[in-house]
């Protein structure tokens, strides 16, 4: 196995100004297993699921060669299930239902065919499912990036300190960022949170683009500017997906090359926020992706002669 995701698979209801939906597959492992299924082939996931999730899902998964060997079936169960509700600005969202379900109990167990995967993409989860997961690998991967969120600052902060100091990468918000390290200025944010252990950190800046930090440098990718926005549910895991399986398929983790997944990442984000849910990330083409690579180009690349004395 090449590439080990671990996050949830699930059921949300979104509402935003521009629509809304029933129940529609979702969940960080979802997004980040399609949106790396178009650059890595060979992938294993590790999730929990309900008797109530159904066949066409898991199949359209495995249609994407998606291992599902690590995704436990808990039978009499409902799959975790979130619903929320978008503001005008789409930054902000009211969570209008949080049904854990399944996740509740969840006790990660890795396949011994999973156990040694050069890559390990730990999706937002409590950090001692994060931690769990680390320690039943067999040899270390050549990249850890872990997710995680403020909710996990706020309750399980000695747990997350911890799990910092086993991670490659790490990425959050900017918020996220000044929370963690106590710090407004991203610079300093980004030195304090690398001193915790990870060698990169990645801050996500919504419709403001992402930074990619080492202890010496820094990357900038802007976000591209989209004629229509519908659904930010899950662009920071699609975002994800995009940038570890890049790496997979390149088996490079230089700086250089992070940069070149962070333009993968963005470009697999911006396509998921332009229809609902999953369905703009089903549905791509290497043709389409080519072509949002190459809009990110030309956005950042320029000539321009400037007159200054």
């Amino acid at each position: 196995m090449s590439l080990l995701i671990v996050g949830t698979i699930a059921f949300d209801a979104i509402e935003t100004p521009f629509g809304k939906t029933d129940k529609i597959i979702g969940g960080a492992a979802t997004y980040i297993g399609l949106a790396a299924s178009y650059f890595t082939q060979n992938m294993g996931l590790v999730s929990v699921i309900g008797d109530d999730f159904p066949k066409d899902y898991t199949d359209l998964l495995k249609s994407k060669n998606i291992n599902l060997d690590g995704v436990e079936v808990k039978q009499g169960e409902k799959s975790f299930f979130w619903s929320g509700k978008y503001h005008i600005d789409m930054n902000t969202r009211d969570t209008l239902v949080t049904e854990l379900n399944v996740l509740a109990g969840f006790d990660p167990v890795v396949p011994e065919k999973f156990k040694e995967a050069d890559f390990l993409m730990l999706g937002n989860l409590t950090p001692l499912i994060q931690k769990k997961v680390i320690q039943q690998m067999k040899k270390r991967p050549k990249l850890i990036v872990m997710d995680t969120m403020n909710f996990w600052m706020n309750t399980a902060l000695d747990d997350l300190k911890e799990v910092l100091t086993m991670v490659d990468v790490l990425t959050i918000n900017d918020e996220e960022a000044r929370m963690l390290s106590n710090e407004y200025s991203l610079i300093k944010a980004a030195r304090k949170i690398m001193e915790m252990g990870p060698k990169y950190l990645i801050v996500k800046k919504g419709e403001h683009g992402a930074l990619l930090f080492d202890k010496d440098q820094v990357f900038f990718a802007p976000a591209l500017p989209l004629e229509e926005v519908f659904d930010p549910t899950g662009a920071g895991d699609s975002f994800a997906g995009g940038f570890i399986g890049y790496l997979d398929k390149t088996k490079d983790i230089s700086f250089e090359n992070l940069k070149g997944a962070i333009i993968m990442g963005s470009a697999m984000a911006s396509f998921t926020v332009e229809k609902f849910g999953t369905e703009n990330l089903i549905n791509l083409t290497k043709e389409k992706i080519k072509n949002r690579i190459q809009e990110f180009v030309d956005l950042v690349q320029f000539e321009i002669s400037i007159a200054y004395k």
